[in-house]
């Protein structure tokens, strides 16, 4: 999320609330059809909504988008709300990771930001919570 909030410094005022997932959908929509991308990130959604409360406000809309994100950033602290965009980037990963394995899940991501180092990433090797909901 960082390497992805700094690539929009400049224009933060115009930033959609959660533009990880922005640059994300065309990707995972291409994946898993517009349809199986609104259930991926519904479920990703659910998840996160156990973890932080506040995210169980949040709906997937039909074309994928989150309906109540961007009124949400106008009223939680900005720590809260990077706090719950980071939870739904993790529970999204990991549940993608479950679905086609990491090392297609780290082609997709090295596809969409060339620029990131992928070598440290770790999804989810010392966390089962989406392993024993599966």
């Amino acid at each position: 999320m960082a390497h992805e909030a700094s690539k929009n410094e400049s224009s933060r005022t115009s930033d959609p609330p959660f533009p990880v997932l922005e640059t994300l959908r065309p990707a995972l929509a291409t994946l898993m059809g517009k349809a199986g991308f609104r259930g991926f990130l519904a479920r990703a959604l659910a998840a996160a909504g156990e973890e932080v409360r506040w995210l169980r406000a949040v709906h997937v809309k039909s074309d994928g988008s989150l309906e109540g994100l961007q009124e949400l950033q106008a009223q939680l602290a900005p720590a809260l709300f990077f706090e719950g965009r980071t939870v739904m980037l993790a529970r999204l990963l990991g549940s993608l990771v479950i679905f086609i394995g990491e090392e297609l899940t780290l082609q997709l991501v090295g596809e969409v930001w060339p620029k990131l180092s992928l070598k440290d990433l770790d999804f989810g090797k010392g966390d089962n919570s989406e392993k024993t909901r599966s």
